[in-house]
């Protein structure tokens, strides 16, 4: 009997959409995370490619710009065996003023059977998931979630660390624009895993206390006890004011470099969602290190998104 046949057997999904973390439990996480598991050995054969979802359709209905995920989505879908349309707003009837729901329709139309998209609007991807039958993917709303980087987020955190209960886990910089942020909370707390958020009061909201997690605003505090440390990007892209003074002050007291590394736990593992901005958010030095795991996250997305496509479309025609 074959790993996936095995993983069907213990635990029973039915979801047919993955919009988030925050609604999905414990058993819910570690069930993408085992599937993933059977998933990761497909890179690595000579034929890169399984039979999951052959004859499907995955659309990649893309409202901002991506490499990383959107490229991940497309090759998790291929080595499925799945079809791959990809969709870019700025040539579509989006810009001639078709709506959301128009468009998605239309494409369902077309006889797709998953939807993956990113939006600027928190919220849009739920939205869809009401108005259309096919399931939907969160690729990231807004400064709301982004599911799947979470996901593989936790799974090389467990592929490294051996286990997710217990670990002393900080995400740092720009919390309050992040969604990357909030779904490795919601994730990473129902595992098991105490959380520290940490970065300047302007970019570190209070109710973030709510989320279940630790608050710090002094990176040199927290940095001796910690296992993890996921370091976020400022995104100048989402902020419409003056969060700190500078870029070199921001670098001074949240960057993390060859110094700051000396004084951390020698196993510390160093995460990043990317893009890197190098020398602001960590150096060169820390990123290209040998306690960085930023391209085996790359990596290991491959798997995760083509754990998520296989559970929705499973689920989807379960349903029918």
């Amino acid at each position: 009997m074959s790993a996936r046949k095995k993983l069907a057997e213990k635990f029973s999904w039915t979801r047919k959409h993955l919009l988030g973390l925050e609604e999905l439990s414990r058993e819910e996480i570690l069930h993408i995370l085992n599937t993933a598991d059977t998933f990761t050995d497909v890179s690595t054969r000579s034929i890169k490619k399984v039979p999951a979802l052959r004859g499907r359709v995955v659309v990649n209905l893309f409202f901002e710009d991506s490499t990383r995920t959107r490229t991940s989505f497309s090759l998790a879908a291929s080595r499925l065996s799945a079809d791959v349309i990809e969709f870019s707003a700025k040539v579509s009837s989006i810009s001639k003023g078709e709506t959301l729901v128009d468009t998605a329709r239309n494409i369902e139309a077309m006889g797709v059977d998953v939807i993956v998209i990113r939006h600027s609007a928190p919220g849009a991807p739920h939205y869809l998931a009401r108005c259309v039958d096919v399931p939907i993917v969160n690729a990231g709303d807004g400064a709301h979630e982004h599911p799947t980087q979470a996901l593989l987020d936790m799974f090389t955190i467990r592929q490294i660390k051996g286990r997710i209960d217990g670990l002393k886990v900080a995400i740092v910089g720009d919390i309050a624009h992040s969604r990357v942020a909030r779904s490795n909370i919601w994730g990473l707390t129902k595992l098991g895993a105490k959380v520290i958020v940490v970065g300047p009061t302007t970019l570190v909201p209070s109710s973030m206390k709510a989320m279940g997690v630790e608050i710090s605003h002094n990176l040199d505090e927290v940095l001796g006890e910690i296992d993890v440390i996921n370091m976020l990007r400022v995104q100048r892209e989402r902020i419409t004011s003056n969060v700190f003074p500078s870029v070199e002050e921001y670098t001074r007291l949240f960057g993390l470099n060859a110094e700051r590394m000396a004084r951390a736990k020698k196993d510390l593992l160093v995460m990043h969602p990317g893009p890197i901005n190098r020398g602001i958010e960590l150096t060169s030095e820390v990123a290209d290190g040998a306690n960085s795991a930023i391209l085996k996250q790359v990596t290991n997305g491959l798997a995760v998104r083509m754990a998520v496509l296989f559970l929705v479309n499973q689920a989807h025609q379960g349903s029918n």
